[in-house]
């Protein structure tokens, strides 16, 4: 099962989140110079964004990688990555890799993204959906099967195509920390820590998993 932090709420979650990044980046950067962060989209991680203004964080030496994307314009309200800009402190932007999805071959533009990531990620933050997936790996996909590639491309979820990271990048990653609010999380939360398969959100084999939630999104003890 995986290890289980719970916070009263999502501001508390989303605290605990931010010090973890901080903490991770500052030992990436003594050991090797720099660090590599990969966030999910959503509005869930917002809080966590906002605590990172009060966090040692060494921007200047830390990649911020998209975890996923969808196929939209630039400053499109559906991108995440119009979300995150305005979310992530000043400081951090121009750290910021966004996906390419605007160019018109998706296909070499996911394939030119897997080349600019690092060996390993140091840290890769995900969120959860009520449907269980994560990313954008979500049920019935076939990216769900794609494991020779770090970046793929899905058909169309929730009115886009998205690009993704793949189970192969976040399996390889250093250390993955999952941040899970809201009580409609809930049963997919428990399905997540019970490590049931039929969720894609479960099916990632990767040993460094810390997953932080508010009371909401608990499970019952």
């Amino acid at each position: 099962m995986l290890p289980l932090e719970v916070f009263p709420d999502a501001v508390e979650a989303g605290k605990r989140v931010a010090a973890l990044v901080a903490d991770q980046a500052r030992k990436a950067v003594e050991s090797r110079g720099h660090f590599s962060l990969a966030v999910s989209g959503g509005k869930t991680p917002d809080e966590m964004f906002r605590a990172l203004a009060a966090e040692d964080v060494p921007w200047s030496q830390t990649s911020v990688y998209q975890v996923d994307e969808r196929v939209a314009p630039a400053g499109d309200p559906d991108r995440n990555l119009t979300r995150l800009l305005a979310a992530l402190p000043a400081a951090a932007v121009g750290s910021v890799r966004p996906m390419p999805v605007e160019e018109p071959d998706l296909e070499r533009a996911a394939e030119r993204y897997a080349a600019e990531l690092p060996d390993r990620l140091d840290l890769v933050h995900l969120g959860l959906g009520a449907d269980g997936h994560t990313a954008s790996l979500v049920p019935g996909d076939p990216v769900l099967d794609v494991r020779d590639r770090m970046v793929a491309l899905t058909h169309e979820y929730e009115g886009r195509r998205r690009m993704t990271l793949t189970y192969a990048a976040l399996e390889d990653a250093r250390e993955i920390a999952w941040l899970v609010t809201g009580e409609e999380k809930r049963g997919a939360l428990a399905r997540l820590l019970a490590g049931a398969e039929t969720i894609p959100a479960a099916r990632i084999a990767n040993p460094r998993q810390l997953v932080v939630a508010d009371a909401e999104a608990a499970p019952a003890p």
